[in-house]
């Protein structure tokens, strides 16, 4: 086993189980480890501290464990096992579930949150889409399928890697998507699942991240609730989570906006697929900051923004700050007097102060009167391990416009 020492007073992080090791904290490693390599982890004085993913980058280990339960062969269906009863307890991966609200797609793995750092699982009624943010469990997918396989049982269809855009690019990875497990029989790219009782169609292999954003469930819902009577605008809506929930619970009518010309195509399906009359619904393919810049102000009393992480890494944060200022200003400007907005961001690097600030901004700017209503946050099954609070990514704000 390799060996990696960190530098006097640089075990502190770990002794309260934060889950990263960065490269400046290392004094010493004996042995040459390969990227994906478990190692231990040993105090400046030599005590024991933890296993974890050997990596390249500034965070040199990921930690797997702080025993040696990362050694035992029965790892990964152990911490799979856990994750799956954490997603059971919040009321999903159960037949216990409201008569017409049923849920068959969660978010099963977390990365830090389930103490698996570097992956993530999204099921799908039965398809397992697994992506890996390190080398580490890039080389452990095998293992981590075997794993599904066992918790899951006859009910797992596949398990489907789509690792390609998601782990570190190094030669001799073959980074290409494809089926890790199917079951015989199983050859669709494409399902129809639920959440909460509404119906989407979900392609893992060409849709983006794992084929549908599972993190907005919570937000959807309440979307839902504020949209009967009002006239809506989704900006940035990819396949139409929060379009679906407002047509279901009486929108007078939806727009729906994206760039994407796939993503259009897939609203559409969703809008069809859900029985609404179409003419309740309009799909727009165009810029939705432009749109939004050219609509007149009061057609819409309900607007949605939720667009892409503006800031994936902290060297453009001001830049991501700025736009999204821009954006909400322009929400804020044109919805109607008495209407909501719905405001996100899912940048991992803009913290929640940063981004009400920015917020806050914009509607200075606008000049009119803003209320917060409700903040809002990710879903229970994309958990927060309390020791790595960088985990809590989405942030949002439910505004009230006077």
């Amino acid at each position: 086993m390799i060996k990696v020492f960190l530098k006097k007073g640089r075990e502190e992080s770990l002794l309260r189980f934060h889950p990263w090791i960065f490269s400046g904290a290392i004094a010493q490693v004996n042995g040459n480890p390969a990227e994906g390599d478990i190692v231990a982890v040993h105090s400046s004085h030599g005590e024991f501290l933890a296993f974890g993913h050997w990596q390249i980058g500034s965070i040199a280990v990921r930690i797997l464990s702080f025993d040696d339960s990362a050694l035992r062969p029965d790892f990964w269906e152990i911490m799979l096992s856990r994750a799956l009863q954490v997603r059971r307890s919040v009321g999903l991966a159960t037949d216990n579930q409201p008569e017409g609200a049923r849920t068959n797609c969660y978010r099963l793995v977390h990365g830090e949150g389930d103490n698996l750092p570097g992956l993530i699982i999204d099921y799908y009624d039965g398809v397992c889409v697994l992506q890996a943010h390190s080398v580490g469990m890039f080389r452990a997918k095998r293992q981590i399928a075997e794993a599904l396989k066992a918790i899951y049982g006859d009910s797992l269809k596949a398990v489907y890697d789509k690792s390609s855009g998601t782990a570190p690019f190094k030669a001799g990875l073959e980074l290409v998507d494809g089926y890790i497990y199917r079951k015989e029989g199983f050859t669709d790219n494409e399902a129809v699942v639920l959440e909460n009782g509404h119906k989407f169609y979900v392609n893992w292999t060409e849709g983006q991240k794992t084929g549908f954003f599972l993190d907005q469930r919570e937000n959807r819902n309440l979307v839902g609730k504020m949209a009967r009577g009002r006239n809506v605008l989704n900006l940035f809506c990819y396949t139409g989570g929060f379009s679906i929930y407002a047509l279901r619970n009486g929108a007078l009518h939806v727009d729906s906006v994206d760039s994407s010309s796939r993503a259009m195509q897939m609203v559409d399906r969703n809008v069809a697929l859900n029985g609404f009359d179409a003419s309740r619904h309009t799909s727009l393919c165009c810029d939705a900051i432009e749109y939004v810049k050219g609509i007149p102000e009061g057609k819409y009393d309900l607007i949605i923004v939720d667009p892409p992480a503006f800031a994936k890494h902290r060297g453009v944060l001001k830049n991501a700050l700025r736009a999204y200022q821009r954006l909400n200003a322009a929400a804020i400007s044109k919805v109607a007097p008495g209407g909501l907005v719905f405001t996100y961001s899912c940048s991992q690097v803009v913290d929640k102060e940063a981004f009400a600030l920015a917020v806050f901004s914009a509607a200075a700017q606008v000049g009119r009167s803003v209320r917060i209503l409700d903040r809002l946050n990710q879903p229970a099954d994309h958990s927060v391990n309390i020791y790595h609070p960088e985990g809590e990514y989405l942030k949002g704000l439910l505004l009230y416009v006077e």
